[in-house]
């Protein structure tokens, strides 16, 4: 078969691909209708469902015989559900901006290009936003693999109803943006964190020049305005703001990984696999935390991590943030939580998403 025979072949298939992707979407336009009959008139439909998108990506996984790797069909489809969503009803997504930080990329990870992104000043503000419902969903930071948790988040949980949905897992990659090239520049604008996190590369590449913080590393991307500036930013500030990438992936771990939540009025249905996020307070008392954590051993649910904070409503008493694995309306953790209400002055399930 000849070049052009391929070519035309190539054509006929995406003329397929095209009208099946047109009956996909007028499949899904049947479905948000029926969700509407289910909420009735005063009601919004949950057009976002992290557990059916997990099972529709492990479908794809299941089914793929190649060449196309895993990754790149899991990317196709992330769009696809995003238009659906978008034909259903468009989402409004809050994230802590501005536009071009990390927290955008993993909004945009996790949701993809049929939503409308709400930069938000603040954590707080992405909390308020989403119990206002002013936007449908946030997406804040929870915890990074060297920095540890974001204390400010999980502060944020203690006084809110909102519930986790689902975790995005962001590698952190910090790239050089410049209208220059690396022996013209004279000084480098980013937030203190990727400065840190460049350190050696830096130290190594432009040991002269001067490193200016910024609020944000999108914000940096923003300050560069002649070939002797450079910013360390994301790769999709170099996009929105027009800077060529001068030095792809300069951060000193390569293994660096912020972990995102989805937030929102309701928490995401069981799929076998899943995670549960639980808070709880124990009384001040000898062997009160062993005590509580005992209840999760013995119905043998397992602890994926903990962390502590001031409970901000008596001096020195601290409440416990836990992760654990299964969902709330399996057997053995609604045992195990049911156990920890008996032990601990409160408990609260801050939610459960597909992992």
């Amino acid at each position: 078969m000849g070049l052009d025979e391929l070519r035309a072949e190539i054509d006929q298939i995406d003329r397929e691909l095209v009208a099946l992707l047109n009956r996909r979407a007028e499949l899904s336009l049947r479905v948000g209708e029926f969700k509407r009959t289910l909420v009735g008139e005063t009601g919004q439909p949950e057009t976002y469902q992290p557990a059916r998108e997990d099972q529709v990506f492990a479908q794809i996984r299941e089914v793929n015989a190649g060449p196309l790797p895993n990754e790149a069909l899991t990317a196709i489809y992330r769009e696809i559900l995003s238009s659906s969503r978008a034909l259903q009803r468009p989402l409004r997504i809050g994230y802590l901006g501005p536009v071009a930080t990390f927290g955008y990329e993993a909004a945009r990870r996790q949701f993809g290009s049929g939503c409308t992104y709400v930069p938000c000043q603040t954590i707080a503000d992405v909390f308020y936003e989403t119990e206002k419902q002013t936007v449908d969903y946030g997406v804040v930071p929870i915890e990074n693999s060297t920095g540890g948790a974001v204390t400010y988040t999980l502060d944020q949980f203690i006084d809110t109803n909102l519930k986790i949905c689902a975790a995005i897992e962001l590698p952190v990659t910090h790239n050089l943006l410049s209208r220059g090239t690396l022996d013209k520049i004279d000084r480098v604008y980013s937030h203190p964190q990727a400065f840190a996190q460049c350190r050696r590369w830096l130290a190594a590449n432009l040991p002269s020049a001067h490193q200016i913080e910024t609020v944000s590393t999108a914000r940096a991307a923003q300050m560069i305005e002649d070939e002797t500036a450079a910013a360390i930013s994301t790769e999709s500030a170099s996009e929105i703001y027009h800077l060529p990438i001068v030095a792809r992936g300069i951060q000193d771990d390569s293994n660096n990984v912020t972990r995102f939540l989805v937030i929102g009025q309701h928490q995401s249905k069981r799929t076998g696999h899943d995670r549960t996020a639980v808070v709880f307070g124990v009384h001040d008392r000898i062997g009160a935390l062993q005590n509580a954590l005992r209840h999760l051993a013995e119905n043998g649910v397992n602890l994926t991590r903990i962390e502590s904070r001031p409970s901000r409503r008596r001096l020195w008493e601290y409440v416990f943030f836990v992760d654990l694995d299964g969902h709330p309306d399996d057997g053995k953790v609604a045992r195990a939580l049911e156990g920890l209400s008996q032990s601990c002055s409160f408990v609260r399930t801050l939610g459960a998403w597909p992992v």
